[in-house]
């Protein structure tokens, strides 16, 4: 079922869009694919972003909630969602955007590499999608798609990483009322994370083909100019 739902679409996705780039450019296509993918999925990732930068408004707020009505828990409940409702607050959106990243990574990770390009398996493509006759691994005669360690694209990827990992955590500052010593292991996790996630991922993409390290970069260009949409847009409507 994770095939026919998933993979099987994803890929067939993939080989049309090579086959419509010009000289089967897979670079391109893994380009395109990302964005339209992040695009059909877009009200997930923006629900997430919008209730963790919601709950950070809404944060001195809700703390005078929590104490005006300790002693009133159903007061409280209530108090709280028109809190969520005003700040446009959902508290398992995060939960949701992650659901649906774990199965379309997987999903793409099967359908970019699973299938050793540059050939195709024909099985798996439908009726109407042909397969092309040319198939590019070398994105524009400059990155060879299917060779690791490229020591550029994985920095470029950390980079990228960093600054996503670093808008993340700025929509989830520490409380006001956090004890000293809850906010220094707070703080010290998060630096951690904010170094070690970038880190990762950067290695993960020198370690693996040429074409992971696309798509992470791909992707991480995404959230940030998504991220910067949102703001702009939270800030607009605050402001009304």
């Amino acid at each position: 079922m994770f095939e026919t739902l998933l993979t099987q679409p994803l890929y067939n996705g993939f080989i049309y869009l090579i086959g419509i780039m010009p000289g089967g450019e897979v670079g391109l296509a893994i380009i395109v694919l990302t964005i339209i993918v992040r695009v059909v999925f877009y009200p997930f990732f923006t629900a997430s972003i919008r209730t963790q930068m919601g709950m950070q408004a809404a944060q001195g707020e809700l703390d005078h909630i929590n104490k005006q009505y300790k002693d009133n828990p159903t007061e409280r409940a209530k108090q709280t969602m028109g809190l969520f409702k005003k700040y446009n607050v959902r508290p398992f959106a995060g939960f949701l955007a992650l659901l649906v990243q774990i199965p379309i990574f997987i999903a793409l990770y099967i359908a970019f590499f699973h299938e050793s390009l540059p050939s195709i398996d024909t099985e798996l493509l439908y009726s109407f999608v042909q397969a092309p006759s040319v198939v590019n691994v070398n994105f524009f005669g400059i990155l060879d798609l299917l060779a690791p360690h490229n020591i550029l694209l994985a920095l470029l990827v950390g980079l990228s990483q960093y600054a996503v990992t670093h808008f993340s955590f700025a929509r989830n500052k520490p409380h006001a009322n956090m004890s000293p010593e809850k906010q220094s292991v707070h703080h010290m996790q998060r630096k951690m994370m904010l170094y070690f996630l970038p880190a990762l991922i950067g290695v993960i993409s020198y370690t693996l083909p040429s074409a992971v390290g696309l798509y992470f970069l791909t992707g991480n260009l995404f959230s940030l100019g998504q991220e910067w949409l949102i703001r702009r847009q939270m800030l607009e409507k605050l402001a009304q």
